[in-house]
C-alpha cells in the first residue's frame, strides 16, 4: 500500500509550504511505494541511439554494448543502481548487463484481431506493439510516414482491406497534418467506449483537485481530503518551465499531434499521437502520456506535465470536461477540474 494514502490534502499543503515535502517523501520511501504499484516490464524499447549496457548498474561500470534507437530488448528484472535523476535509481537487467530505466520505454507486443465495424464518427486506438511505421497508402510496400510508438493514440476513421495483399489497415486521421495515414490492424487496439467514461463521476466537481509540485516532480490528485493518485512526472525544463499558478483542465483530447515546427526555436519536436491530453493553458501546457522517455522525476518537457500513459489516462478520465467517446477534442473555456502548480522549495 502506498504510505502517502494516509497524507491528507491539508497535510500536503502544510508540508509544501514548509519546504518539507521532499524530506517526507524520502522518509516514506515514496518511490519504492510507487514501484510496487506497477509491474516490472518484460520488454523495453531504446528511445535513443547509443544507450549503454553496463556490467553492473552503475554509470561508472564497464560498457558491454551500445544499443541502437528503437532496438527492442527483453527485460529480466529491475534492480536499484546509480541515480539517473534524484527520483529514479531503477535499472533494467538485460541479458548479462544493466541499463538505466529512464532511457528505456516499457513496451509490450500484443497483436490484435481486426475490428471491421469502426463507428462512423471515429474511434480512438492505441499502438500495442513496440513500434510500427504508418503508410501513405494501405499497402505493405507503400511509402512510410510517421513511426508510431507503443502507447501512442490515434483517431481511427475507418478501415481498408486490400484485395491484392489481403491485408487490413486502419485509417488514422492526423489533425495537425490534416492527412490520413494507414496502420496495420494487428498493431492497434481500438479503445472500447466503456474505457472512456468519467471516473468518480459522483464526486462533486468542487472536491476534485490536482496539485503539481515542481520541486518534487510530483502530481497528486485529491477527492476532498483523500489522495487518489500520486505519480512522479517530468515538468518543463529550463527555458520552457511549467507555469506556476491556478488553472482548469478546460480543453482535452485523447490523441494530439504535438509539435513546435514553424516556431523560431532550436529544439524542435514533432510528436504524433500524444495520448490522453488534458490541457490547462491556452498555449499548450497539458498533462499527457509519454512514449519518448521513461525518466520521470527530471524536468525535461517543453512546459507540459509528462506522465506514464496510465496515469495520464486516469487524469483524462477523472477530470472535467468529459470528452464524448466519439469526439476527438473538446474546448470549454471556464470549465474543467482545478489544477494548482506549486514549488515546495520556494
Amino acid at each position: 500500500m502506498n504510505p502517502l494514502k494516509t497524507l491528507t490534502r491539508r497535510d500536503f499543503f502544510k508540508l509544501s509550504s514548509a519546504g518539507a515535502l521532499g524530506i517526507l517523501l524520502n522518509e516514506l520511501r515514496f518511490d519504492e511505494a510507487l514501484a510496487l504499484q506497477s509491474s516490472v516490464p518484460t520488454q523495453g524499447r531504446m528511445t535513443l541511439s547509443g544507450i549503454k549496457l553496463y556490467d553492473s548498474p552503475s554509470f561508472n561500470a564497464k560498457v558491454l554494448h551500445a544499443f541502437g534507437k528503437d532496438e527492442v530488448v527483453n527485460i529480466a528484472e529491475q534492480v536499484d543502481g546509480d541515480e539517473g535523476n534524484p527520483y529514479n535509481k531503477n535499472w533494467y537487467r538485460i541479458d548479462n548487463g544493466y541499463t538505466y530505466s529512464g532511457w528505456v520505454q516499457p513496451v509490450q507486443t500484443q497483436h490484435q484481431k481486426t475490428v471491421f465495424d469502426v463507428p462512423a464518427g471515429g474511434q480512438v486506438g492505441e499502438i500495442v506493439i513496440p513500434f510500427v511505421d504508418s503508410k501513405l497508402y494501405p499497402y505493405y510496400y507503400a511509402k512510410k510516414s510517421y513511426r508510431l510508438y507503443h502507447g501512442s493514440a490515434h483517431w481511427v476513421r475507418g478501415i481498408t482491406v486490400t484485395r491484392e495483399e489481403k491485408t487490413a489497415w486502419y485509417e488514422i486521421f492526423d489533425t495537425h497534418d490534416r492527412k490520413t495515414y494507414y496502420v496495420p490492424t494487428y498493431a492497434m487496439r481500438l479503445i472500447p467506449y466503456e474505457e472512456l467514461t468519467q471516473l468518480s463521476d459522483s464526486v462533486p466537481a468542487s472536491d476534485k483537485l490536482i496539485v503539481v509540485d515542481l520541486a518534487t516532480q510530483l502530481v497528486t490528485a485529491f477527492e476532498g481530503q483523500t489522495m487518489v493518485l500520486s505519480q512522479r512526472c517530468s515538468s518543463g525544463a529550463k527555458g520552457t518551465k511549467t507555469p506556476l499558478g491556478n488553472f482548469l483542465t478546460y480543453h482535452k483530447g485523447p490523441a494530439i499531434h504535438m509539435t513546435n515546427q514553424g516556431d523560431a526555436l532550436a529544439n524542435i519536436y514533432d510528436l504524433p499521437g500524444v495520448p490522453w491530453v488534458s490541457f490547462f493553458t491556452g498555449i499548450g501546457n497539458a498533462f499527457h502520456g509519454t512514449y519518448w522517455h521513461n525518466d520521470y522525476g527530471r524536468p525535461r518537457s517543453h512546459g507540459c506535465i509528462n506522465l506514464p500513459s496510465e496515469a495520464a489516462k486516469f487524469i483524462y478520465r477523472w477530470t472535467a470536461p468529459v470528452v464524448p467517446p466519439y469526439t476527438d477534442y473538446i474546448h470549454l473555456p471556464g470549465e474543467g477540474t482545478r489544477v494548482q502548480i506549486i514549488s515546495s522549495n520556494s
